[in-house]
């Protein structure tokens, strides 16, 4: 079962937001994480460092929470490793066939009202529904 947090998930969907808007006012620039992604890639540009520096966050942003609250960041992965290469391999596929991912789409697409973005999150948001049903009720997950 999934445990309720509405404060720490207040809190993140809060800096995601504030980070998103500022760099989009500051950049203009949209934070779509598979766009950053791809982009540290050669052949690299200007921004590379900075790119270099969101993913960092991303990936070490756990350890400087445990540091700070003395409490380890849990998150449960399946130890499933052919389940996790298709599934990688399928979200990296949608994300190129849907021209950007849930950040670039759900967060920064939707505030803008884009029309193609109100469709991806749609079309994620509705996959991953009915992904997690199978998960739970069919395969028994």
């Amino acid at each position: 079962m999934t445990e309720f947090t509405p404060i720490a998930s207040f809190i993140g969907g809060a800096l995601i937001g504030l980070s998103a808007v500022l760099l989009l006012a500051l950049e203009g620039r949209i934070a779509g994480i598979s766009g950053i992604a791809s982009r540290l890639f050669p052949p690299t540009d200007s921004h590379f460092q900075e790119r270099l520096a969101f993913i960092l966050g991303l990936v070490l942003s756990p350890a400087l929470v445990e540091a700070v609250t003395g409490e380890p960041v849990l998150q449960a992965v399946s130890s499933n490793y052919p389940l996790l290469v298709v599934a990688g391999l399928l979200v990296g596929f949608g994300a190129v066939l849907g021209g950007g991912c849930t950040s670039g789409h759900g967060v920064c697409g939707l505030s803008r009202l884009s029309p193609r973005s109100i469709v991806a999150t749609l079309v994620f948001m509705l996959t991953a529904f009915v992904t997690v049903y199978i998960v739970r009720h069919v395969i028994g997950g």
